[in-house]
């Protein structure tokens, strides 16, 4: 178990894993104070400010439902604040426990609705954001009366709250990595419950009644290591309910809202930015399967519907790897470059901060609106807008095993069997994990040589081909069932002579490497309305169009562009019964039958290129 806390931990940038010289007790004094809230609620706040008060210096703030720890004004952290370098030139750095969570009072609220018009005591993580930002301009020494927020995966959440706040002193936010809506980050994507955040279920779900520095939650003891037959054992969804009883208050509303149900929708984040004043710059990893929807939804809707300094930073990163400092950055068995995350830290996210809280926080700071990494060309690009405008549109269709420019109108199809007892893994190295990070850009060999993936693939490139932006996938299809998930990926397949990195697992070879380069999942109930979901109609040709978020990578001449299709991707999402149910989570075993799936060869892949 406290293996696991440690990784939640490992979410928050507060605790990352490299080590400095660095003495944070010898240059910054710690202080912990209850901040009480407009309702009377008191927020457990830890303040680290610099020993040197010859000076103001501005404050960076991360609330957090991980945890402020260590607590005790004695016990201090490794390191502070966003990046190393901030740290050592010196900002007053704030930590907050969220309402309901670990030293502070309140009931927690599992990605807590925003209020747009409160009235009188009400209150959500804009107005306690409002109050603790309004308490330590008032009350901390040393202050420049300017305040920063950031923060990654759930703090990045708090992070975009921080955005709704409205207060004066708030000059610059970096939502990293940030939620925006659970019912397509985290818990599902499209509407399929990620069976990988299961045990996470146990985090968010399980109250406390009192603010407390030690965990009140446990996780499951499961006896397996194998999590793929840990849950094809276990069967339906329900059957998990033994493990998870009334008391996990997360697990209920799970089950009980199955569908994209004003819950979901209350707690959506991304569609109330707008008219947003601080400076933003929204941090990305183009190989994030846990928030990759969150980061591209956030940038998007802020430019769309606010005028305000707004960035977007995407780099070769997993979940949070920016916030790191190792030397060589891979995911999984691919590497991308040394020193991406100590560049990212020095040059992109200090500077920013800095030229906000410290500098003349006019509308430039000399970045670009948008920093992006090129994952196959491995290499750093800028652009004045994302996507780019220099881009043209192309089309290719699924036909007959190809991946190319042509057009059919005709209603061949290729065809395959779907059985729930036999579902395709999302990887060849499965383990008992938290969610999955390599497997985003994992070897698919495995899955093109299955009877019940279908592969569609373009001749050897001719030259490099770079795809950037959004792709859209216009399925066309049917099956024999009533129910049935479309899982799309995008592959990078490497030439014969592809060598290998020090990174790449020793049964494997880079030559003829299947790289996954970008993959999303639709729950086909959802095909037409998340809110209203609906059967289909057996053996009736159906439109199925699936959104795969952003992406910027080069395949290489000499490579080839694949995509594969299946519609399982077990244990990352969850069995389809591929018999409607209305409710997934109450599924019966004799609900789950062998279906055919087919593909219509006038499906299509839409996607956009750099001109050349």
């Amino acid at each position: 178990m406290k293996k696991l806390l440690f990784l939640f931990l490992l979410i928050s940038v507060s605790c990352i894993t490299a080590q400095t010289e660095y003495d944070v007790k010898e240059h910054y004094t710690k202080k912990e104070v209850t901040i009480e809230m407009r309702d009377g609620i008191k927020l457990h706040t830890t303040i680290y400010s610099p020993k040197d008060t010859s000076k103001e210096y501005p404050i960076v703030m991360q609330r957090t439902p991980y945890s402020c720890a260590p607590y005790g004004e004695n016990q201090f952290r490794s390191k502070i604040g966003p990046n190393e370098t901030m740290m050592k030139e010196g900002y007053i750095v704030v930590y907050q426990d969220v309402r309901g969570r670990w030293n502070s009072e309140g009931v927690y609220d599992n990605m807590r609705a925003f209020i747009p018009k409160k009235k009188r005591k009400q209150v959500d993580e804009a107005s306690d954001t409002y109050d603790t930002i309004d308490w330590l301009v008032k009350n901390v020494p040393n202050n420049n009366g300017k305040v920063g927020v950031w923060g990654i995966s759930y703090p990045g959440f708090y992070s975009t709250y921080a955005l709704l706040s409205n207060h004066k002193a708030l000059k610059a936010v970096s939502p990293q990595a940030c939620i925006g809506d659970f019912f397509f980050d985290d818990f599902h994507h499209n509407g399929a419950y990620l069976l990988s955040y299961w045990r996470a279920t146990a985090v968010f779900g399980y109250m406390k009644d009192e603010p407390t520095t030690k965990s009140w939650y446990s996780f499951p003891d499961l006896g397996a290591k194998d999590q793929y037959q840990f849950f094809l054992d276990a069967g339906p969804l329900s059957n998990l309910d033994k493990y998870y009883k009334e008391d996990n208050v997360f697990w209920q509303q799970l089950k009980e809202h199955p569908n994209y149900d004003e819950f979901w929708q209350s707690r959506g984040i991304i569609q109330h930015l707008e008219d947003i004043k601080p400076a933003t710059m929204v941090v990305g990893g183009w190989f994030d399967a846990e928030d990759l929807y969150g980061p591209l939804e956030t940038y998007k809707n802020i430019e769309k519907r606010s005028d305000n300094y707004n960035t977007i930073v995407m780099g070769p990163w997993s979940h949070g790897d920016w916030a790191r400092t190792k030397k060589r950055q891979a995911i999984g068995n691919v590497y991308f470059g040394d020193d991406i995350s100590k560049f990212y830290q020095e040059n992109i996210e200090t500077r920013f901060f800095n030229h906000f809280l410290k500098g003349s926080g006019d509308d430039n700071s000399g970045l670009p609106e948008a920093y992006v990494y090129d994952t196959g060309e491995r290499a750093w690009s800028t652009y004045e807008t994302w996507p780019p405008v220099n881009v043209e549109e192309k089309t290719f269709t699924l036909n007959n095993g190809r991946l190319a420019e042509i057009t059919t109108m005709d209603y061949r199809f290729e065809e395959f069997v779907s059985d729930p007892k036999k579902p395709v893994p999302y990887s060849e190295d499965i383990k008992m994990v938290f969610t999955p990070r390599k497997f985003m850009t994992d070897d698919q060999r495995f899955a093109a040589r299955r009877p019940d993936v279908l592969v569609f693939e373009t001749e050897v490139l001719e030259e490099d081909v770079t795809m950037i932006g959004d792709i859209l996938a216009k399925l066309k299809v049917s099956t024999t069932g009533t129910a049935a998930d479309w899982v799309v990926k995008v592959i990078d397949v490497y030439p014969p002579d592809a060598k290998d990195y020090p990174e790449t697992q020793e049964y494997l070879k880079m030559s003829n490497y299947h790289m996954m380069v970008r993959s999303e999942v639709l729950r086909g109930r959802f095909r037409n309305s998340f809110e209203n979901p609906e059967p289909f109609v057996p053996n009736e040709v159906t439109d199925v169009n699936i959104k795969l978020q952003d992406v910027y990578h080069t395949f290489k001449k000499g490579h080839k562009i694949q995509v594969q299709i299946q519609s399982t991707w077990f244990p990352y999402i969850d069995l389809n019964p591929q018999t409607y149910v209305d409710n997934i989570f109450e599924a019966k075993p004799e609900d789950f039958k062998k279906q055919t799936h087919r593909v219509y060869n006038s499906s299509k892949i839409e996607f956009s290129v750099l001109k050349k």
